[in-house]
């Protein structure tokens, strides 16, 4: 499947959350995602423009979780960021862990993100807040017509489309800032 997305970083969500309502927006869930990012010793996939995820979605609601392993591809050309992407749900996050450090992956980054995850037209639309970065909109939608129609509608037609990933801009971050290099979490 390939992702196409626009991300904007923004000062609070309360006026994206208006707008969203205004239009009708239906928010699915609200969640603390652990994501960790592997790599081989390497930097095998970071060298490839690659990205491979463990991510525990703890649902804020229902006090479930969710594990996803995610692989995504290079960054394709365009105004938007778009990419290859393939997840799968998988049972335990450790023992996913394990099986990949079997095939030669190991952590090399955990972060944390709160993420609002809501549906308007066809697209998804995620109000994200990381440690160390900040607060980000992202627009997931079928194509870039979709994403574009929505970010106008949301009233962020003018705020620059980010293309890099949030780990891109966590390690820029945490280097800029002579931080571990391992680790972003919230301080609670």
């Amino acid at each position: 499947m390939v992702e196409i997305e626009a991300k904007m970083a923004v000062e609070d969500h309360e006026p994206v959350r208006r707008a969203l309502s205004a239009h009708g927006a239906r928010q699915i869930s609200r969640v603390l995602e652990i994501n960790r990012i592997l790599d081989t010793s390497d930097h095998t996939l970071q060298s490839a423009g690659m990205g491979l995820r463990v991510r525990v979605n703890h649902n804020l609601a229902t006090d479930r979780q969710e594990t996803v392993l995610t692989v995504k591809g290079p960054l394709k050309a365009g105004p938007l960021k778009s990419r290859e992407e393939n997840e799968l749900i998988v049972a335990d996050a450790d023992a996913a862990l394990r099986f990949l450090e079997a095939l030669g992956y190991r952590p090399v980054l955990t972060f944390q993100k709160r993420r609002e995850t809501w549906e308007l037209a066809d697209c998804k639309v995620e109000l994200d807040e990381l440690p160390k970065l900040g607060r980000f909109v992202e627009i997931e939608g079928p194509g870039e017509a979709a994403v574009l129609a929505v970010r106008e509608s949301l009233g962020l037609g003018e705020k620059s489309v980010i293309r890099a990933s949030y780990v891109a801009l966590l390690v820029q971050h945490l280097k800029g800032h002579n931080l571990p290099l391992n680790e972003a979490a919230f301080d609670e």
